[in-house]
């Protein structure tokens, strides 16, 4: 039989990154199921629909199963383990990410992680995936999703191959506790990358917002980095490296 793969993202069920990730884990031999967001829902961390009902509408693709749902990605992934799949999936994937998602304080807003965060509250094997790109390039990416910028093609499909091999490597693997692989890819990933174990870079952005017309919006900064040593993910992906931490959600810090 088959391994089932549930994919999520945060970028939208129409992601073209979305769509590479699929292709890749339905080539590499997985049943591959998406339950992903009707548009984008980044920066959203680990928020659920709680004062409104959640539509869910099945697509034709990208997986084997498609359902676009008007919610958060922890929403989509608690909707499609609840209700939508027949038995629960081998993994749990979300992503692939448009741009990293590297640094303590975007890991905790990502949506991305989020989809991932959702599965192994479930007790299943779960990994995010997210591909760094030129700031260019990201904002081309961002506000076209559907469409796959071409000088990167090549990279994405590199990172998507080994995202499912990751993937493939956690099937029959259930989790200690709650963890979740998050897995950043360089932009010039290529099949040869080594991949490290890293720990988030720790940055400030202080306000990401500014001043508008009624009131304030968001206004993205890079801030300043005050730890990013040779292990962090920062520092990786700078490298040329797959940058691949596990968070624990099951341990906290002694007192």
């Amino acid at each position: 039989m088959k391994p089932t793969a549930l994919l999520t993202n945060d970028d939208g069920v129409g992601a073209a990154f979305l769509h590479a990730l699929a292709h890749a884990l339905g080539k590499a031999g997985f049943k591959v199921i998406v339950a992903a967001p009707s548009g984008e829902r980044s920066w959203i961390g680990r928020a659920f629909s709680r004062h409104r009902e959640v539509t869910v509408t099945a697509l034709d693709g990208p997986g084997d199963e498609t359902w676009s749902i008007d919610g958060t990605p922890s929403d989509c992934v608690n909707i499609a383990l609840g209700h939508l799949l027949k038995r629960k999936p081998d993994v749990v994937v979300s992503g692939m990410n448009i741009g990293f998602n590297a640094t303590m304080p975007l890991c905790l807003s990502s949506g991305t992680l989020a989809g991932a965060t959702e599965g192994t509250a479930w007790g299943l094997p779960a990994v995010a995936c997210s591909f760094d790109l030129d700031r260019t390039v990201f904002e081309r990416a961002h506000h076209r999703s559907a469409e796959c910028p071409e000088e990167v093609r090549g990279n994405l499909e590199s990172a998507c191959r080994h995202a499912t091999a990751f993937a493939h490597s956690l099937v029959g693997h259930p989790p200690r506790g709650m963890l979740v692989h998050s897995l950043n890819y360089p932009s010039n990933m290529h099949d040869g990358a080594k991949m490290k174990r890293t720990v988030p870079a720790l940055v400030r952005h202080g306000s990401l917002f500014r001043p508008s017309e009624l009131g304030y919006r968001f206004a993205w900064k890079d801030g300043e980095t005050v730890e990013s040593g040779p292990d962090s993910d920062l520092s990786c992906l700078e490298r040329g490296e797959v940058s691949h931490t596990v968070f624990d959600f099951g341990r906290t810090a002694p007192a």
